[in-house]
């Protein structure tokens, strides 16, 4: 994927991004849980104490949380929540003392929890799991090095992968779910963060990664069936920074972070699509940072129908937002109070799920209809809605002026054949100014 446009401005102003040669680096910054802020990759923010972690499947959670107490003196323990029951429920799985709060911890499909500690320069893994009123631990080894972080669940549910990130290679660890405790899957060249699943058998896993010589931030896919063999992903422009966000393994949606813009804007594409990545001007609204945390599942081929949830964080605090590519309005809703803010999953049909907890509901989920995209489309005639300005409650928010270009959907680009996102063409025919036609990738 090596070409960008910017969906949004007025006609003839869409611009494409020239790519520069391949280059064999890539990403910095994922997906599948909890950023504490937007502009931190999932694999840092997830160290924060509080941050939710679900399942691929969105059956499990678990936290790191606390009893009320002062700030320094809080006891930290794990808490699993069950989310596919009829009603959801949280177990604490305390030991005989308190954790760290910067324990990690990953539910696993199977109900466990695998918790990550650090003691002096080693990290430490085991798995907890309720037995009747206490907790049961199984140990399962331990690495020497001084920093680590847990990936997202992986999509079998039994596997979960760490990163230990270096100056000049970065190593990835398959920590839950091997024969013999942690064992090293791949050294990386590069310092690498972030973490997305590109398929739902768990082979191809996304990193952002810099080279060790530095230069720009990549995405690159690691093929754990190839002894981590590693393949550009992301190259929008030469010296773009070009972080992956979410990848959804049903329809190919892809949502990232770039500058190739001129600017750090949040952007889409296709897995697998030789088009250019498109960049909605509705994702961009005045003063908050927006970051997506979930995708609709079960899309088959129709990335541009799937719901994106995004996490909306403004000087009111945090909100929920939902997005589709085609509808190209970002609708904005309030959280539930107590939500674990960045945290939630999509069924099939199109409702989000938002765990939260407060004095009132200690484990709660509340559910969100994603709304429809009625009305034209900006551009394609009449004028783009113009949903309230209330940014807490259902306002939807046309983040487009007139004569924007119609979507891919409405006017459909020439057939190609899709390639590799790091494969894709590096020259574009250019159509006449103000008749571009919009695409998808």
């Amino acid at each position: 994927m090596t070409a960008c446009a910017i969906e949004g401005g007025t006609a003839g102003a869409a611009t494409t991004a020239e790519p520069g040669p391949e280059e064999s680096g890539e990403p910095e910054e994922p997906v599948g849980a909890v950023p504490a802020d937007p502009a931190i990759p999932w694999s840092a923010a997830s160290h924060a104490p509080g941050a939710f972690t679900l399942t691929a499947d969105g059956a499990y959670g678990a936290r790191l949380t606390a009893a009320p107490g002062p700030p320094g003196e809080r006891a930290w323990y794990p808490e699993r929540w069950t989310l596919d029951g009829p009603e959801p429920y949280a177990v604490p799985l305390p030991l005989h003392q308190p954790e760290e709060p910067d324990a990690q911890v990953v539910p696993l499909a199977d109900g466990r929890v695998l918790i990550r500690r650090r003691v002096a320069d080693r990290q430490m893994f085991s798995l907890l799991y309720p037995t009747g009123p206490g907790t049961g631990e199984l140990a399962l080894g331990a690495v020497e090095c001084e920093g680590m972080t847990l990936l997202p669940p992986a999509p079998d549910g039994s596997s979960v992968y760490a990163l230990s990130p270096g100056e000049h290679s970065s190593l990835l660890w398959l920590v839950a779910g091997g024969a013999f405790g942690p064992e090293l899957v791949a050294e990386i060249p590069g310092h690498c963060s972030g973490g997305a699943w590109l398929d739902g058998a768990g082979r191809m896993l996304a990193l952002d990664r810099r080279l060790p010589g530095g230069g720009p931030v990549k995405a690159v896919a690691v093929d754990l069936e190839r002894n981590g063999e590693v393949t550009p992903l992301l190259q929008i422009a030469p010296e773009s920074n070009d972080r992956l966000l979410l990848a959804d393994a049903d329809s190919g949606l892809l949502l990232l972070r770039s500058d190739a813009p001129g600017h750090d804007r949040l952007g889409w594409g296709v897995l697998g699509s030789c088009l250019p990545v498109r960049f909605p001007e509705c994702l961009r609204p005045a003063d908050v940072a927006v970051t997506p945390f979930a995708v609709q599942p079960g899309q088959m081929l129709m990335p541009e129908s799937c719901a994106v949830a995004l996490r909306i964080d403004g000087a009111a605090g945090s909100w929920v937002g939902v997005w589709r590519p085609q509808g190209r309005r970002l609708h904005q809703f309030a959280a539930p109070e107590g939500w674990a803010a960045g945290a939630g999953y999509w069924s099939g049909d199109g409702v989000l799920h938002l765990p939260y907890a407060n004095t009132g509901t200690p484990c709660g989920v509340a559910l969100l209809d994603a709304p429809a995209d009625d009305g034209p489309l900006p551009g394609t005639g009449g004028h783009g809605g113009h949903g309230g300005a209330d940014g807490m409650t259902n306002g939807g928010t046309d983040g487009s002026t007139g004569g924007t270009e119609p979507s891919a959907a409405i006017a459909p680009p020439a057939v190609c054949k899709p390639v590799p996102l790091g494969q894709a063409p590096l020259h574009r025919t250019a159509s006449p100014a103000g008749h571009r036609t919009a695409s998808p990738g």
